[in-house]
């Protein structure tokens, strides 16, 4: 097996109050993430998902535990480029990401604070508003934007400075459900086609769904760590930590407490339409 691109050992953190009191956040979090996995992240409002995340390009760094990047350890500040330039960070907010008046001056930006050739930068601008789909905007104005189209341009502004990782902070939080879409659809392309490992910080379990391995956090600690069918499967655990599972999952888990003979691991529309007829089918029902 290759080196794992992030990995975290032991992992506790605790932020500190002005009270002095340093709840224990993250409490021994153990993760190997591979490169070109893509991966969510869940767990309800303070479960710490949102601090693993930014553990994972040194926002914060362990008060106990170690955090690598590529093997770096994410403490080592004298490697915190090398660090930033491997992971990249889109946060729930795309407006306090974007920061010029022009889509592709604000895509511009990371790589000319690197110090790339300016003929390098046109081509990476062009080459990452094409992967988000934004091509044609890149003369526009940020604020004229959809929240969709926002968070597609900060995604793009850090495909440009070219990590091989991207972590998203529940980048849909702040989206309709066609912005949702664009933008998971966008990142699933950036997985798939260019081999970009992809963590993805989510709420929504249908988004987690998708994915090909979900990581379940709950009171600091990793409750459940599998794939997506495997982890959905475990309906009362995550209801029992305040957690939803898709619907489709949802609906089939009430028809067995019900009686019907379905399976356990149902996961989308499709297959509980499909396991649905086929109970219908075995009662004489259709």
């Amino acid at each position: 097996m290759s080196q794992p691109i992030l990995q975290t050992e032991q992992l506790t953190f605790r932020y500190t109050t002005e009270e002095g009191v340093a709840p224990t956040v993250l409490d021994g979090v153990s993760l190997s993430i591979q490169p070109g996995e893509l991966v969510a992240v869940l767990g309800h409002n303070g479960s710490g998902k949102s601090t693993l995340a930014k553990h994972f390009n040194a926002i914060l760094v362990p008060n106990e535990g170690v955090v690598e990047v590529c093997g770096i350890d994410t403490k080592d500040e004298d490697r915190l480029y090398d660090i930033r330039q491997t992971v990249g960070m889109v946060f729930q907010n795309p407006d306090n990401q974007i920061v010029a008046t022009i889509v592709e001056e604000d895509v511009a930006f990371g790589p000319e604070n690197m110090g790339v050739e300016p003929k390098e930068i046109r081509l990476r601008v062009d080459g990452a508003l094409a992967d988000v789909g934004m091509s044609e905007y890149k003369t526009h104005a940020p604020h004229q934007l959809s929240g969709g189209q926002k968070q597609r341009v900060a995604i793009a502004g850090i495909i440009a400075m070219r990590p091989r990782c991207i972590v998203l902070d529940e980048p849909t939080a702040m989206l309709d459900p066609k912005g949702r879409r664009e933008v998971i659809s966008t990142i699933k392309r950036l997985n798939r086609e260019s081999g970009v490992t992809v963590v993805l910080i989510t709420h929504y379990m249908e988004e987690a769904a998708q994915c090909d391995r979900v990581v379940v956090m709950n009171d600091g600690q990793v409750l459940l760590d599998d794939a997506p069918r495997a982890v959905f499967s475990n309906v009362q655990t995550l209801k029992e930590v305040g957690l939803d599972v898709p619907q489709a999952t949802e609906l089939c888990w009430r028809l067995r407490q019900k009686g019907v003979d379905l399976p356990g691991d149902i996961l989308t529309e499709d297959e509980a339409a499909a396991a649905i007829a086929e109970a219908l089918r075995k009662a004489g029902c259709a």
